[in-house]
């Protein structure tokens, strides 16, 4: 079968690799095309967009970026007519993927959501576009099922994709020695510094955290960088000088090596939770896009963490509040009281048991397949 799957950022990346991966399993005919990133191109070579065109975020971002979107919009519509696939697969990325729900509906193609727009959070009006547009909604939250049950729309948990992604990734990381080795680290405690990885995100981040540098002198911080964005960028962020190494998609290794981690929000905050790595979470967005989605965010956490816990288990600094005193209070904390370390650690064999097993990626796929297979 035909399969045309849209994501638009480095998780949807991820994510879609890991789903046509075991799609690949269940389907010999396979056929691919996808807006998407280097991991899915290791499964298919059909690529439309790379999300490094795609990834804008925030209110102004959006804006200033509107033509450019537009036209995406625009070609991504001619090109589904074109390839005519069995199914379209579309990965969050809400803003984008659900004008695209809507033609590709009216169009009469099977249209699937895999990880579901943050409705619950913000726009909830959106969740009658998806009752009318998407054949089948899979969610990786547990709380986002109660969730569509209030607006009388059955979806399916699969649970969380982040749990294969860990798994398939811990086992081929190398030995501790050899990360050290490989970066050309030294051999004090790690603090693992996760600045997004999104240019907009890493631009306000970084100078935050550079103002760690040298506070802890037998701790040594490494950055986690993407070679989706240029080496010259983080070192035109991150003098030479600085003191502060930074490691290229290396996330894992560096997390599993870590002894705490600054995060910035996102997928990393659950990524840092699962790895069982204490964390601090920090976020600064454009403060016209703040202002905004102030008015219109529902929810009382900005971390994946928080929000599947329903509590406080990590400290959150948002925008003015994220600064280099703030966040090494909460460092100091993690890292030199015991208690306080062991009981977000407790809370973190919580989580895991909340989430549930890996498996997410191969369940969508079949639940598509088998779907796909009572349509015809």
């Amino acid at each position: 079968m035909r399969y045309y799957i849209i994501a638009g950022e480095a998780s949807g990346d991820l994510h879609g690799s890991n789903l046509m991966k075991e799609l690949k399993k269940r389907d010999q005919n396979a056929e691919f095309r996808f807006w998407g990133g280097d991991l899915m191109l290791e499964q298919a070579d059909n690529i439309v967009r790379h999300y490094r065109e795609l990834a804008f975020m925030g209110f102004v971002e959006v804006f200033q970026n509107l033509g450019k979107i537009i036209r995406n919009i625009r070609f991504c519509k001619k090109d589904i007519n074109s390839f005519k696939p069995d199914a379209i697969i579309l990965i969050d990325y809400p803003g984008f993927n659900l004008r695209i729900a809507r033609f590709a509906k009216q169009q009469g193609f099977r249209v699937y959501y895999y990880i579901s727009p943050k409705v619950w959070a913000w726009k909830q009006s959106r969740v009658e576009t998806i009752k009318t547009c998407v054949d089948k909604m899979f969610v990786i939250f547990p709380f986002e099922i109660d969730f569509y049950k209030k607006h009388n729309f059955d979806v399916d948990y699969v649970g969380n994709p982040i749990l294969d992604s860990i798994d398939n990734k811990i086992k081929s990381i190398v030995s501790k020695q050899e990360f050290i080795t490989n970066n050309s680290l030294d051999e004090k405690p790690i603090i693992a510094l996760l600045p997004g990885s999104r240019k907009q995100e890493i631009n306000k981040i970084i100078p935050v955290m550079l103002e760690l540098a040298g506070q802890y002198p037998e701790h040594q911080f490494v950055i986690a960088a993407t070679s989706a964005i240029s080496p010259d960028y983080y070192r035109s962020l991150v003098p030479d000088d600085s003191g502060i190494n930074i490691v290229y998609d290396q996330t894992y290794a560096l997390l599993k090596y870590s002894f705490v981690a600054v995060v910035t929000s996102g997928t990393a905050t659950l990524e840092a939770a699962l790895l069982n790595v204490p964390e601090v979470v920090g976020y600064i967005a454009n403060k016209l896009s703040y202002l905004v989605g102030k008015r219109f965010v529902r929810v009382p956490y900005i971390s994946l963490v928080n929000l599947i816990m329903g509590k406080e288990v990590v400290r959150e600094f948002i925008q003015d509040e994220m600064t280099g005193m703030t966040i090494k209070k909460e460092l100091d904390r993690l890292l030199f009281d015991i208690k306080y370390r062991e009981n977000m650690l407790k809370n973190f064999r919580e989580l895991k048991k909340t989430i549930g097993k890996p498996g997410a990626s191969k369940r969508v796929a079949e639940l598509i397949l088998k779907e796909m297979g009572k349509v015809k």
